[in-house]
């Protein structure tokens, strides 16, 4: 292999449009309207958006569960439409169905052996990932007596049973609260790390400011923004700075100075840490009773 040669992009929408017939009514919407976007090897991306904005119906695309009636998308080369696109390729739905009365550790078994893993390479890889989502000291439990945040964490679990380069999960922290929903967050970017690339479609915009390296915004189905998030969400003409132990006497000076070159203070206040992050501050070492 060519160390120099540019790397294959992860996933390509080339001019995607869909629409659907309105039931009981001689009507079409159109879900996706003329979509191009790449998503690069290694990215987390974001593919954001209110419900119904087309988000669920360019991913079920991507995967090759739905067909389009115009354009094309690929996965690492191999269109969307072909099965072998699908063997890189791990996915989390938004609510997925797992068997209630299998244990965690039956559960990877079964996906494992869909994948035609079999033997010490399927125990051992099924502990791995027990122990990578921090579920090994439920392994016998059964699925039914899991909280929605293990449910997801076990759902990421089968998702990486294959190895895949590619991994799409769909609202990965929906209905999770907020100690959960900081676990899968982690576990993503432990994802990146190994270098698998990550489509997340969302709308919880503050979880995906987290965690993504470039986001798509689509509204009734059009892109209207896309780029890396730090150019998206920054605002050019504007420098935040955040002093410590600074005197009214140094921020007096810094007045001054600003008028005097030409600029405004546009407001004055100190540092806030967001909701969630107070909540998971203040709940981390409470006793238990």
């Amino acid at each position: 292999m060519n160390p120099n040669a540019p790397t294959q992009a992860a996933i390509v929408i080339e001019n995607l449009s869909k629409t659907f017939p309105v039931p009981f009514r001689r009507e079409m919407v159109r879900a996706v309207k003329d979509l191009s976007l790449t998503v690069e090897t290694g990215q987390v991306y974001g593919l954001l958006g209110p419900n119904g904005s087309g988000k669920s119906t360019t991913m079920k695309i991507v995967l090759g569960l739905l067909r389009p009636d115009t354009g094309r998308t690929s996965i690492f080369g191999v269109d969307s439409q072909s099965v072998e696109s699908r063997e890189n390729v791990g996915f989390l739905p938004e609510n997925p169905y797992f068997y209630r009365y299998l244990t965690g550790l039956e559960t990877l078994r079964f996906y494992g052996r869909l994948c035609r893993l079999k033997g010490s390479e399927l125990e051992d890889r099924c502990h791995d990932l027990l122990r990578l989502v921090g579920l090994e000291y439920a392994r016998h439990r059964r699925l039914g007596g899991y909280s929605k945040g293990m449910l997801q964490r076990i759902g990421l679990a089968q998702a990486l049973v294959q190895k895949p380069r590619l991994l799409v999960l769909d609202e990965p922290t929906a209905g999770v609260d907020p100690a959960g929903s900081r676990e899968i967050k982690d576990l993503i970017l432990q994802f990146r790390e190994k270098g698998i690339t990550i489509l997340l479609c969302s709308h919880l915009l503050g979880q995906v400011q987290e965690i993504c390296d470039r986001v798509g915004i689509l509204h009734r189905g059009k892109l209207i923004r896309e780029g890396p998030l730090k150019s998206l969400i920054s605002i050019e003409d504007q420098t935040e700075l955040v002093l410590e132990e600074a005197s009214p006497e140094l921020l007096d000076e810094i007045r001054k100075l600003a008028a005097a070159r030409g600029a405004r203070i546009l407001r004055e206040r100190r540092p806030q840490a967001t909701l969630e992050e107070y909540f998971l501050a203040v709940t981390k070492d409470d006793p238990k009773p």
